[in-house]
């Protein structure tokens, strides 16, 4: 399989070394920071959920509007609105987008977070929650008939959606590192997305889920997310990623950020703040000061070099049977710009050379 890119759109300029600008909700950024990931190449872009930001099906219809190829990946907390009624959204905006919608379902890693949109459940039942809300929400995309649900915690007569999505099956993403995420994922996911770690526990998660996906008669695709940064050499690169370290460390500085304490509850985190322990640099070009200064509170570790340096380290990760990676970066629209010019089509290119050398 071709390698598949994806991007990240947010609603305003603002990233670790860029304050926000603009309103909160800039419909001319958005439409412009999707258009330049489209004219990159990206195959789709993600639009992430916060308990406090713009509503993420509003920002994804707003960016269909404005490209007609890129792809989307809309971020979805299940327990806020029932699964027969985000099946319906979900099929909607789908429909809306001729088909370029995929959900990406989190769970939750954060009880803080999650009280402040009235979620009281803990870690364990947020997961149960999530099963069954992805049983029913399965069924009502595809059911062709009025169906009963009777669960523990979702109820249902005679549900059932005329709306459909375009597409045969609404492709589903799952995060979560935490054997619960992972149970789950194993049975609903088509896509598994892990955060940039190493390429030893990147490797071990492979195995691991896809143990786990087998045991339900499944196979399961993987994405993983890191924060390339490039330049014409490889001391270039190097030099920028010191200065944005250190943009970044004065700005959370002025913010009052409580530097290397772990994000709580969330076992990918732990896994980024144990690798970035390790040291700055892991394998070939790993970074890892963006994950320390965070404490691995997303994802937020790099790779760095020249655009063939990053190529040969995501072809590394390529080859565990990841094919699919979402790169961002620390200045964000330009920076989507610059992968597109050479990083894309250059693993791209070596990712087809793998393929035919394998097949001849």
């Amino acid at each position: 399989m071709s390698i598949q890119f994806l991007g990240m759109i947010g609603h305003r300029l603002a990233s670790e070394i860029i304050p926000p600008s603009g309103p909160l909700f800039n419909k001319q950024y958005i439409a412009d920071f999707a258009r330049a990931h489209e004219e990159a190449g990206f195959d789709r872009v993600l639009v992430g959920y916060w308990s406090d930001q713009p509503d993420g099906f509003l920002v994804t219809a707003h960016a269909a509007a404005h490209t007609s190829k890129v792809k989307f990946l809309l971020a979805h907390r299940p327990g806020f609105v029932s699964p027969t009624l985000a099946a319906r959204k979900l099929a909607t905006l789908d429909q809306l987008t001729e088909g370029r919608l995929a959900v990406h379902i989190i769970s939750g890693g954060n009880d803080a977070e999650q009280r402040r949109d009235g979620d009281f459940l803990n870690k364990a039942e947020r997961y149960a929650r999530t099963d069954e809300f992805l049983q029913v929400l399965r069924n009502s995309l595809t059911a062709e008939e009025p169906f009963d649900h009777h669960g523990d915690i979702y109820q249902a007569e005679q549900a059932f959606s005329a709306v459909k999505p375009v597409q045969p099956q609404l492709p589903i993403y799952f995060g979560g590192s935490s054997s619960e995420a992972i149970s789950v994922a194993a049975k609903h996911a088509d896509v598994f997305a892990l955060w940039g770690e190493p390429l030893a526990g990147a490797a071990e998660t492979v195995r691991t889920v896809r143990s786990a996906a087998a045991r339900h008669g499944r196979e399961i695709g993987f994405n993983i997310s890191f924060r390339p940064i490039i330049a014409a050499t490889e001391k270039e690169a190097w030099e920028k990623a010191e200065y944005i370290r250190e943009t970044a460390r004065k700005k959370l500085l002025a913010s009052g950020h409580d530097f290397g304490l772990p994000k709580p509850q969330s076992v990918g985190a732990e896994r980024l703040f144990a690798a970035a322990n390790e040291g700055d640099r892991l394998d070939k070009n790993l970074w890892t000061g963006i994950a320390k200064l965070v404490g691995g509170g997303y994802n937020s570790t790099s790779l760095v070099g020249t655009p063939d340096q990053v190529s040969d380290a995501l072809l590394d990760y390529y080859n565990l049977g990841i094919e699919s990676v979402l790169i961002r970066g620390f200045d964000p629209l330009n920076d989507a710009l610059e992968y597109g010019k050479e990083l894309i089509p250059l693993t791209r290119e070596k990712v087809a050379a793998r393929r035919i050398a394998r097949s001849a």
